[in-house]
């Protein structure tokens, strides 16, 4: 299943065939662990913009199907990574949507927390954009309020390279870490007006830190989190990894940091980010450890989860060559693809089995319900809609409870 790659040739060994997420193994499962996931609200991530990691329309239906014939409620969806202009924002966007047209029925476009639950009661996918730059305002800040109507949700700051905002996390390794400049603090005021989440991941350490810093100062309350990005604790003692670890994993401090301010960390199940494992398929338990790890880290009700999925691992690695000085990091992505950690544990097939390993480490319906999706609905009612935790705390079991005899009798007819 996996192709050996090399730097020089990677686009010759692989195939057209070499769909990542497509080849993510199918694990097996309790009926009640996929009972337990098809009635619990789920928020992944796809972080796989149109032209990265796919082109055809059908490779988002079937992903979609798939989906949500598992349980999965919904997605954060990755408009632009990278140095991504605005212009090419709205070729992404524009490619999405045109997907999405395609099955109109299908899917609803998230505003607000009931739009995720209106999702989940109809079976539809519910659509949560994320933005992993903040190049994508071309230096006008009044774009913020286009991105808040076009429903963009979270966005990050500096991803892998130097920017105007900032560093990331692959040129922050490399000792180039700028810190948060003045206009990633005149971004982030925008972010804050408009209810824009300010999500940390990839971000260089000191970048995170100063906006983390930013935000507590003028902003006392506002939180914010790391949409996908696995903890470098977890993965430091491995026999086999790397002196830096993986550039893409964030020091435990960080992960602490993100949930005292109320927001959550949720782990992404990505094989080549697991530093000095690397396994060819990346399985229920090796998934489970690293929730558990943040949940010992940071409590329950500051976790979520993320996949950080990818179609086509020949485009993902076409891309990276197509911007060699971004993603210049040694050969460490390469090495790991060389291992066979091309893929990541897709939710639609794996998280059932995840289900069934939490339940045997002792976690309760409850915690899973939060960490599979009630941590992030808390955080977005906060940032997107004003509303304080503990509103949103008070007004939820009675939302679930409605929520749930309502999706029974819907689809009872």
């Amino acid at each position: 299943m996996k192709r050996l790659l090399s730097s020089l040739f990677v686009s010759a060994v692989f195939g057209t065939t070499a769909i990542a997420s497509e080849e993510s193994k199918t694990w097996d499962a309790s009926d009640e662990a996929r009972q337990f996931v098809m009635d619990t609200i789920v928020i992944g991530m796809l972080a796989s913009p149109y032209g990265t990691g796919w082109t055809e329309y059908k490779q988002l239906h079937d992903y979609f199907d798939l989906a949500r014939e598992n349980g999965i409620t919904g997605h954060e969806m990755t408009l632009a990574a990278a140095d991504m202009s605005f212009d090419t924002l709205l070729e992404q966007h524009y490619h999405f949507r045109a997907a999405m047209a395609e099955q109109s029925d299908k899917f609803i476009i998230v505003n607000e927390t009931r739009d995720i639950e209106a999702a989940h009661l109809q079976g539809k996918t519910a659509v949560i954009w994320n933005s992993q730059t903040a190049t994508i305002l071309d230096g006008d800040l009044k774009k913020m309020a286009l991105f808040k109507d076009m429903g963009i949700k979270s966005m990050i700051l500096a991803y892998n390279d130097v920017f105007r905002t900032g560093t990331g996390q692959l040129s922050a390794q490399k000792g180039l870490d700028i810190g948060l400049t003045p206009w990633g603090k005149s971004v982030i005021d925008e972010m804050v007006r408009f209810g824009i989440l300010l999500d940390l991941s990839h971000t260089g350490s000191k970048t995170a830190n100063d906006a983390m810093d930013y935000v507590d100062e003028n902003y006392p309350g506002v939180p914010y989190v790391y949409t996908h990005s696995v903890p470098a604790g977890l993965y430091k003692d491995e026999p086999n990894a790397t002196p830096q670890g993986c550039y893409r994993a964030i020091p435990d401090d960080e992960a602490i940091r993100a949930a005292e301010s109320g927001g959550y960390v949720a782990p992404t199940f990505t094989e080549w980010m697991m530093d000095g494992i690397w396994p060819e398929d990346i399985s229920p338990a090796q998934a489970a450890d690293m929730i558990d790890y943040y949940v010992k880290l940071v409590g329950v009700d500051h976790v979520g989860i993320a996949t950080d999925d990818m179609f086509s691992t020949e485009l993902v690695v076409n891309f990276a060559k197509a911007n060699a000085a971004m993603y210049d990091d040694g050969g460490y992505m390469i090495d790991a693809f060389n291992k066979g950690a091309t893929g990541n544990g897709e939710l639609a097939k794996i998280l059932a089995a995840i289900t069934d390993d939490l339940w045997a480490r002792g976690y309760s319906n409850e915690d899973l319900a939060k960490i599979y999706g009630g941590n992030k609905m808390r955080v977005y009612a906060q940032v997107w809609e004003g509303k304080p935790p503990e509103q949103f705390l008070a007004e939820y079991p009675e939302r679930l409870r409605i929520r749930e005899e309502m999706r029974k009798g819907f689809f009872a007819r």
